[in-house]
């Protein structure tokens, strides 16, 4: 009985990542005593950052793939942040193995702080056409809430994270509580207006990115400071200037003396008691030692990332719940869906030989959706996101022969001719088939079964690519752009790192996991807000709405557990 006691908070989070970092912060601030279980290794603010501040001759390789890091982890080095700087806040594969039925680029950061360490930053709010688009448009199930549930939660978000933007007035991209905006540079507002005229209806805005361009007290408060637009944010920032759980909410969370942070600690599954119909604690298997222990809650979150939440419901059977926890109708770790990064287009333009931009802005222009926005309109559903950037080229490169002496190093030394980058930010249809499940004969050596990921491209997603290859190019023709170049990566899904699904909310339990306030219908002290947890995916980046949607479901967690309901 004494063990249990050492062992028992008012909850545990499961998970230190974007969500989990979170859930940690609003339970704590309201005085409930909370354990947050990270599977990974301990990594604390600046201290654990090692090459935050290294220069380009520091790194062995010049900050380069290795053949030897290639070979250990051939997925995770697909991924666009993977590099010598980076490498120890990501899962290499050969250590973490999972089984793909059909190609899946799992990426993964193990380590308190999870993948908020390593994420791209971009934030944008969805629109009341996201969230009621599967209902309008006949795929997935009905949201259980719309845009004014979730509005207060974004803009309780945004003011403590700190989102630079401008309210530009969208409709398709509500405007939220911003710091000042990054800017465009010449030719990106040169893009900007010609594209505007031949097309009234796609607005290309400055991005809206978590970084710090003007702290505010809140921000001072965290010890957070200003960006500096080094762009080195996947290192770790020793500034605070972009959000992490780590510069952010853990630490904001341990000023309140109710935080306990347990790292090396993998969740092997949640224990259901039979007698209270509610998960009572955690059964976690110690990384290094492979020792088992209980911990006990009376409310759990569940934010371990969205395949690895669903990996750990999946195990977590009773006999009340043999198909894992809350899954009464087999619908648990299906309808996986991702966002389609498939497309790109490039060009040259040519103008503006003078003008040139200082810095290195941490975010992109970007256009909403224009497709299906209003209506269905066209032979594909849902739409896409467009991003692009205008960068000098450094030089003309010249030929390998010509690269020493002193034309070498005067072309260098100025900037060549502007380029044009164009990408797609894809909506998916969740659909049954791309689901994800435990292996019956595999496991890791912590005894957790393995995870098969089965989630292919659909022709809805085909169709979407090739139109937006189509509007792109054309885009950029009318323009003015020359030298256009479009391409389809081909890239597996996964490696966007936006997977969304298998626990999705809705208002049935026969069709969703989760109910309006992302509890499991059948387990109601059990929370799931990470992207597991969603219907749908929109064209926007998730996180945002990740972070929002913990936010508002610990609020309501902490209100039903001084009620006694939970």
């Amino acid at each position: 009985m004494t063990q249990q006691n050492d062992h028992t908070f008012d909850a545990i989070v499961i998970g230190s990542g974007i969500s989990g970092g979170w859930a940690a912060k609003e339970l704590c601030e309201q005085g409930v005593k909370t354990l947050v279980l990270e599977r990974g290794r301990d990594v604390k603010h600046v201290e654990d950052y090692p090459t935050a501040l290294y220069n380009p001759w520091d790194f062995e390789h010049r900050n380069q793939l290795t053949r030897q890091m290639r070979e250990e982890s051939p997925v995770t080095s697909r991924c666009y942040a993977y590099r010598e700087d980076t490498e120890h806040f990501f899962v290499r594969d050969q250590e973490h193995p999972y089984i793909q039925e059909k190609p899946f680029d799992w990426i993964r950061g193990y380590q308190v702080g999870g993948k908020s360490l390593i994420w791209a930053r971009q934030t944008q709010r969805w629109s009341e056409y996201d969230f009621a688009g599967p209902a309008r448009d006949g795929y997935a199930v009905d949201w259980p809430i719309r845009y004014p549930d979730i509005a207060p939660w974004y803009s309780h978000v945004e003011n403590f994270v700190g989102i630079s933007g401008n309210k530009d007035g969208l409709d398709a991209l509500p405007d939220g509580e911003f710091l000042p905006a990054w800017e465009m540079n010449d030719v990106e507002k040169e893009l900007q207006q010609r594209i505007q005229e031949h097309y009234p209806d796609r607005r290309a805005v400055i991005g809206r990115c978590a970084h710090l361009t003007q702290p505010r007290e809140i921000h001072s408060q965290q010890g957070r400071g200003q960006c500096q637009a080094r762009n080195l944010c996947y290192r770790g920032c020793p500034f605070g200037a972009y959000f992490s759980s780590n510069s952010s909410t853990l630490p904001w969370a341990q000023k309140t003396g109710n935080l306990t942070v347990q790292p090396d600690s993998v969740v092997h599954s949640i224990i259901y008691d039979e007698d209270s119909g509610r998960a009572n604690g955690v059964r976690v298997v110690h990384r290094l030692t492979h020792e088992t222990t209980e911990y006990f809650a009376r409310v759990i979150f569940v934010n371990a990332s969205c395949l690895n939440t669903n990996l750990i419901l999946l195990n977590s059977t009773s006999d009340r719940f043999p198909q894992g926890l809350g899954n009464d109708h087999g619908i648990l770790g299906k309808y996986i869906a991702f966002h389609n990064y498939r497309g790109s287009v490039t060009a040259s333009w040519d103008g503006l030989p003078d003008s040139y931009y200082y810095g290195r802005r941490p975010t992109a222009i970007m256009m909403p959706n224009f497709r299906n926005v209003q209506r269905q309109e066209m032979d594909f559903m849902r739409g896409y996101m467009c991003f692009y950037t205008a960068t000098r080229k450094t030089w003309s490169r010249p030929e390998k022969e010509h690269r020493i002496g002193a034309d070498f190093k005067k072309k260098i030394s100025e900037p060549g001719e502007w380029s044009i980058y164009m990408m797609m930010q894809g909506e998916t249809i969740p659909i049954a088939e791309n689901h994800v499940r435990l292996s019956e004969d595999q496991t890791d050596e912590w005894g957790v079964p393995r995870l098969i990921t089965s989630v292919g491209y659909q022709e809805n997603d085909e169709k979407l690519l090739q139109d937006f290859l189509e509007q792109s190019t054309q885009m950029l023709e009318k323009s003015g752009c020359r030298d256009i170049h479009a391409g389809d990566s081909g890239q597996a899904p996964g490696l966007d790192i936006h997977e969304m699904g298998g626990v999705r909310m809705g208002h049935d339990p026969a069709t969703s996991m989760l109910n309006r306030w992302n509890q499991l219908h059948a387990c109601p002290n059990v929370f799931v807000t990470d992207g597991a947890c969603m219907t749908s995916t929109g064209t926007q980046n998730p996180s945002l709405t990740y972070m929002a949607l913990t936010a508002r479901a610990a609020n309501y967690a902490v209100k039903e557990l001084k009620a006694g309901r939970l």
